[in-house]
C-alpha cells in the first residue's frame, strides 16, 4: 500500500429536465467518491478540471476544494459529493486531478479518471 494514495471513482448521468437541447444546453450531474487508500490521512485542497464537449472545445476548471468544503481523510475515509456540469453539445468527457496536502505537509495529486457525459439515446 502507497503512502499517499486515493480511489476515485465517478458515476455521470444526464439531467433532461434541467436540459434544453433546442437552445445547444445540456447539463449532466456527477457522483465521485474519494477513498484514501493510502496510509496517511490527508487534505483535498484544490481541483482542476478538463472538459471536453463534442466539438472538441475544452474548458479548464480550477478552484479551491469540492462543492465547498475541503475534506480531510484518514486512512480508508471517504468522502462522496455531486456536482454538475453544462455543456453545449449532447456529449463530452471530464478529467482532472485533485490536490491533496497529507499531514506530513507533503502536496501530491491524485487523477480523476476521464469520464463521458452522454445523452441517452432511445431504442425503438
Amino acid at each position: 500500500m502507497a503512502k499517499y494514495e486515493f480511489t476515485v471513482s465517478v458515476s455521470p448521468r444526464f439531467l433532461p429536465e434541467q436540459s434544453d437541447p433546442e437552445n445547444d444546453k445540456y447539463l449532466f450531474a456527477y457522483t465521485i467518491r474519494i477513498v484514501n487508500s493510502g496510509q496517511i490521512a490527508a487534505q483535498l485542497m484544490s481541483r482542476h478540471w478538463i472538459i471536453t464537449d463534442a466539438n472538441q472545445n475544452v474548458e479548464h476548471v480550477r478552484g479551491p476544494g469540492v462543492v465547498g468544503e475541503q475534506p480531510r481523510l484518514a486512512p480508508g475515509e471517504a468522502f462522496e459529493y455531486t456536482s454538475g456540469c453544462p455543456l453545449p453539445t449532447p456529449f463530452g468527457s471530464m478529467k482532472g486531478s485533485y490536490e491533496f496536502v497529507a499531514e506530513d505537509g507533503t502536496a501530491f495529486e491524485v487523477p480523476i479518471p476521464e469520464f463521458l457525459l452522454t445523452v441517452p439515446r432511445t431504442l425503438h
